[in-house]
Formats: structure tokens, C-alpha cells, sequence
């Protein structure tokens, strides 16, 4: 079936390269570059300005009629922390529900308690929910109170990964908590590198972490085709991108990540 080809199609790319690459999109744009540039697995999302949030099942959908490659998507009901009501909560798992009948390949989700630990209860409703798709825990990974306990509990509930930056503001300066955190997974559970990976970087975080994932945007900004343009109006808040500029996964970008993750490992 389509599932077990996307997922063989997935391994091989791991088998022949030693390496995945992982785009974050929130466009069907995005995931047709990142797919073009030798993506192995896309993360769905939308408002990457704050971080992503859940997307919309029409997005997932006319995405995977575009894609081949595995796509992940995030539930995350809102931007801010990782702490959830129970009104959130019950957002979160119907999200779920939906993203699973439209087919998505993956999810992508965390939550935490008010003193920083990972949300056992919480995840393991979640998890439930998402059976039999595989999870990633996702950034909220980077605020808690200790990294080590975190990737222990992490492991005994059963994600498939986790997307962390070391619990820095970006990888490459979380670097040192990275290469701890996949010494002591032991191939229990993924460790992916995430957060201000571009072509400067890259090759110093795969090398000294030792992982063999690692998550990004690879993202340009592309003109609007607009030809009338009224600069009086924004449409969001004093820190919104340009109204007349999109951000979009640009394929040179991607190929170029790729071909360094190559050369490497």
C-alpha cells in the first residue's frame, strides 16, 4: 500500500545517504522545493513565525497530493508554552483524529508540566491517539527543567524522536547538550537537531553531535507578484513579515544542505 512505500522509499533514503533531512513547510509551495532538493520527510505547519502551530487539514491534504515524501505534521494548538488546559488538550487529540484521515504520515507534538518536566499523563493520551503513527516530541523539548530526565521519560513513552536545539536558542550553540543527548540515547531514540541550521553551520553540528537527522526551513523570501500594492495597510502586528513578500523552502537551499549532510557523513 502507499503507506509501506513512503515509509521503504524513508528507509532507503537513510540506508543509501546515513543521513535524513527533515524540511519544516507551511506551504504546498515549500513542500514541493523541499521535496525537489532531496528532502527525506516533511514537518507540517503553519505561522512559523511563532514557532508552528497545527495546520489545516486542507493544507495536509493538497500537500500530500503533491509529495511523495513522508509528511509529519505538528499539533500544537496555540503559540506560548507547552503548558495545556484540558480545553487545549481535547483540541489537540481531535486535531489528531483529523490529520490521521487525511492521511499524514507522522505527528509532531509536546507538552509539559508548570515545573518543567515532560507531561507523562498528557502525552500518553496523545500517543494513544495517534497510534499507529509515529511521533516526534517537538521544541517544547528545550524548555525543561532537566534534559537528561526529559530523554529518559521520552524513550519509555514511545516517541520516535526528538527535535531539540540542546536547549539553547539554536543548535549550533546547543551543540555540547546535543552530542550529550545522543551518547546517552543510544539509539533508543532520535535525536534531531533543530533550530538555525543553514549552510554555515550544518557541517560542525553533524560532525560533532553525531547525529543522523537534523531538521530545517532552508527558507527565502520571494517577492509577491501583486502589481498594486497599498504600503499604508499591514495585516498584522508591528513585527509581521512584509505584506508583499513571501517566505518560501528554497530548493538551492535544501539541495545545498543536502550535499553537505552527504559529503559528511
Amino acid at each position: 500500500d502507499q503507506f509501506s512505500l513512503i515509509t521503504l522509499h524513508c528507509i532507503s533514503l537513510i540506508m543509501s545517504d546515513g543521513f535524513l533531512m527533515e524540511v519544516c513547510v507551511d506551504s504546498v509551495e515549500s513542500a514541493i522545493n523541499a521535496e525537489r532538493g532531496g528532502a527525506g520527510r516533511i514537518e507540517l505547519c503553519c505561522n512559523l513565525l511563532e514557532g508552528g502551530l497545527t495546520p489545516s487539514t486542507g493544507l495536509l491534504q493538497v500537500v500530500k497530493e503533491s509529495v511523495r515524501i513522508p509528511v509529519y505534521v505538528m499539533i500544537r494548538p496555540r503559540a506560548g508554552d507547552f503548558l495545556y488546559s484540558d480545553w487545549e488538550a481535547e483540541v489537540m487529540k481531535r486535531d489528531i483524529e483529523q490529520m490521521k484521515i487525511h492521511r499524514a504520515d507522522g505527528l509532531v507534538f509536546g507538552a509539559l508540566t508548570e515545573d518543567g518536566r515532560v507531561d507523562t499523563e498528557l502525552c500518553m493520551e496523545l500517543l494513544a491517539a495517534s497510534r499507529p503513527l509515529p511521533v516526534t516530541f517537538h521544541r517544547a523539548f528545550d524548555m525543561v527543567h532537566d534534559s537528561a530526565v526529559a530523554l529518559e521519560a521520552l524513550i519509555s513513552l514511545g516517541f520516535e524522536r526528538i527535535l531539540t536545539s540542546g536547549c539553547d536558542s539554536s543548535a549550533l550553540e546547543g551543540l555540547p547538550v546535543i552530542k550529550r543527548l545522543v551518547e546517552q540515547a543510544k539509539d533508543r531514540i532520535v535525536i534531531m537537531p533543530g533550530g538555525g541550521i543553514t549552510e554555515r553551520n550544518l557541517q560542525r553540528i553533524l560532525e560533532a553531535s553525531g547525529s543522523q537527522e537534523f531538521h530545517c526551513s532552508a527558507r527565502s523570501s520571494k517577492d509577491s507578484t501583486m502589481k498594486f500594492r497599498n504600503s499604508n495597510v499591514s495585516m498584522g502586528g508591528s513585527l509581521s513579515i512584509p505584506e508583499y513578500a513571501v517566505k518560501v523552502a528554497d530548493v538551492t537551499k535544501v539541495r545545498t544542505l543536502n550535499a553537505i549532510a552527504k559529503n559528511i557523513l
